[in-house]
């Protein structure tokens, strides 16, 4: 068994016909290693005895920018190589993400998929098995534990999905999907397309408009797969047993920094989770209630409630309520959403939240439920704030555009908590200020760190 069986799917059913190739549609995986949909594609072209190709369409995705692009395109350049050193043909496109993977399906036998569940992503699927000229199977390999295995509804809160998944983390996690071997090369298909993709431009990233700090995005990691492995090594040997005690104080290198590389697909969240089980200690447990329970439950809400995740109307009742009835509430400060993006407010912790958000593609998660907590305060009013946040958060952040995002955004609006004491502007939304900062770690010596504008 090359992937367990619930992680399959069947999306378009049905006798497979004469073909050419059996084609693996990557979109969320852009990786060659600990690929399940990879890895079952692989398989079927074993059984087969049929060339392997490999779809990647390069399409304009809701809030992406240059800077998102130039670290996918990086990534892919050394995921197409080894790609093709396996045998495999790699076909690159612009275009319509479905139309394309429909167009190379009327030569192939078995059509796979991975698995992807924004709302464009499980609409670019849906298409895709409704034009595909063969099958359709789509395989979930962005979970340690299945996504629609490890619940059927959406889930209040991380106590519930983890009571759930937490007895079937290791069973998953100690699994490996093994590297097929392609018994048929299938470089040499005749397929329209190119077979290398073109480096990142070398020119400097221009604005999209007045105001916009794209272009000061010049500190981002490393991108590509052997990136994400060499500094998530370095992460198990250095830190993950101070994990649980340094992860909440942004001055300190605490986290693993993998959100980027999970949100592209360049490393598996099987082979994480696998590696943290086997080097064990006291940050394991903590480092996987993030990584499985946290992050899965963001993929849960994003999957059972595919049109409100990111829309005010898909907040809970009591927080939609509770913000409503306390949107008159008087505000001592005010911003637009263009102040928050300068980071022109009166707070230097937010501020320089916001400037490690642009310069860095991420903020520590710590100080991202504060980021967010005050443009709710400080917005003039909620649906205002929730739709500032989202627009910054996908706009600059690596992982933007995310599950896990639009599941931290929604958090600092109420979901996944519970209804807290009553206040000003939050109702009895959960509140937080800066002397919690300062009591948890050296607030000033994060401002100072961030402090240019």
């Amino acid at each position: 068994m090359v992937v367990e069986p619930e992680r399959v799917s069947v999306l378009k059913p049905g006798p497979p016909p004469r073909g050419d190739y059996i084609l693996y549609w990557m979109q969320h995986a852009q990786r060659a290693e600990e690929n399940p949909a990879l890895e079952y594609a692989a398989a079927e072209a074993a059984r087969l005895r049929l060339p392997l190709v490999v779809l990647f369409v390069r399409a304009p995705y809701p809030s992406a920018t240059e800077a998102h692009y130039r670290f996918l395109l990086a990534g892919l350049v050394e995921t197409a190589r080894a790609l093709e050193d396996r045998g495999a043909r790699f076909v690159l496109c612009r275009g319509d993400p479905p139309r394309e993977a429909a167009a190379l399906s009327r030569r192939a036998v078995l059509a796979v998929c991975d698995a992807g569940w924004t709302r464009p992503e499980l609409a670019w699927r849906r298409e895709f098995a409704e034009r595909s000229a063969c099958p359709v199977i789509r395989v979930d390999g962005e979970a340690v534990v299945p996504v629609e295995a490890a619940s059927g509804k959406p889930e209040w809160s991380a106590f519930t999905l983890r009571r759930k998944i937490e007895g079937a983390v290791a069973g998953y996690a100690g699994r490996i999907s093994p590297a097929v071997d392609l018994p048929r090369d299938g470089r040499g298909l005749d397929i329209e397309g190119p077979r290398q993709l073109p480096r990142e431009p070398d020119g400097p990233i221009r604005p999209g408009y007045p105001g916009d700090r794209v272009p000061e995005q010049t500190a981002l990691p490393p991108p590509g797969p052997s990136a994400a492995e060499a500094r998530f090594e370095i992460f198990l040997d250095t830190r993950l047993d101070r994990y649980d005690g340094d992860r909440n104080d942004p001055n300190l290198d605490g986290t693993s920094g993998m959100s980027p590389y999970l949100h592209f697909g360049q490393i598996s969240p099987v082979r994480l989770a696998r590696r943290v089980l086997e080097r064990g200690g006291p940050g394991a447990a903590p480092f996987l209630e993030q990584l499985v329970v946290r992050r899965e439950l963001a993929m849960n809400l994003v999957r059972y409630l595919p049109d409100g995740y990111d829309r005010w109307e898909g907040l809970p009742d009591w927080s939609r309520r509770t913000l409503e009835e306390a949107s008159g509430d008087r505000r001592e400060y005010v911003y637009s959403r263009e102040d928050f993006e300068a980071a022109r407010t009166h707070d230097p912790y937010w501020n320089a939240a916001q400037n490690q958000l642009v310069r860095t593609g991420t903020i520590h998660n710590y100080m991202r439920m504060y980021w967010g907590k005050k443009i709710l305060e400080w917005s003039a009013g909620p649906r205002e704030a929730f739709a500032s946040a989202l627009y910054l958060n996908d706009r600059y952040a690596l992982d933007g555009r995310d599950p896990d995002g639009y599941a931290g955004v929604a958090w600092c609006f109420g979901r996944h908590d519970r209804p807290w004491t009553g206040r000003r502007v939050f109702g009895t939304v959960r509140y937080m200020n800066a002397s919690g900062l300062r009591r948890k770690f050296d607030a000033d010596a994060y401002a100072r760190t961030w402090a240019w504008a």
